[in-house]
């Protein structure tokens, strides 16, 4: 049925899901320290973070993928000539996960930001009165009642994070993108691969969209308990 390449499609879905996981990982972490940097940040901190969020929104993914992945090589070999360091090549995983990060935590900037101020503000009033130190409200009241404003887009953004790891297949990551097209030019059977590519993205969207079925009903069992 795959032609001898159901190892090599494997290994490239594990590649996928390890890339779309760890670029998830480092852009929610940047998405929350700008969305915090803009409401309870300095003036400088939010201008950086408006920035941030502005110039990556407005530049298409590809072209950020090229700037990083060609960008940061040149500035690294440029610092370990200027030390006399002995050269370090980036490899295209570590690119990909950066720059997949980079750009969607830009989006999930503006994902928390709207999480965090649908959030009422007597709740935190009531919290300081009891209080509640700022690190305790944003713990305890703050931030469980963020996310679950932000899930919706937590799991739009999470699907498309995983549909973008495509991306890095030009950058000669073994992804199951690259390795369906390495199955397809070694059969001749092009489109027979790329129907494969989009069943396996297809699977992961199925299987991501039940874990986060299951994640809201989570969430509003709590609202229940707590309602009662």
């Amino acid at each position: 049925m795959l032609y001898g390449y159901s190892n090599l499609i494997i290994e490239g879905s594990v590649m996928t899901v390890k890339l779309a996981l760890l670029s998830a990982l480092l852009a929610t972490i940047l998405g929350l320290l700008a969305s915090c940097a803009k409401i309870f940040g300095s003036k400088l901190s939010a201008t950086i973070a408006v920035l941030y969020s502005t110039i990556i929104r407005g530049i298409p993914d590809l072209v950020l993928m090229l700037l990083i992945f060609y960008g940061l090589q040149i500035g690294i070999n440029q610092i370990t000539e200027a030390f006399s360091w002995q050269q370090v090549n980036i490899d295209p995983f570590t690119t990909g996960v950066i720059t997949i990060g980079f750009i969607y935590g830009a989006y999930l900037t503006e994902t928390f930001r709207g999480a965090f101020l649908a959030v009422a503000k007597g709740q935190i009033e009531a919290a300081t009165a009891y209080g509640f130190t700022p690190w305790q409200v944003f713990r305890f009241v703050l931030f469980p009642q963020m996310m679950r404003h932000a899930l919706p887009g937590l799991e739009n953004n999470w699907l498309v994070i995983l549909k973008s790891t495509a991306l890095v297949s030009i950058i000669g990551l073994a992804d199951v993108v690259k390795a369906t097209q390495m199955a397809g030019k070694g059969t001749y059977e092009f489109f027979y691969f790329t129907i494969i590519a989009a069943l396996v993205y297809l699977v992961f969207t199925i299987f991501s969209n039940a874990i986060f079925y299951w994640v809201n009903k989570q969430f509003l069992f709590e609202r229940k308990e707590v309602r009662s």
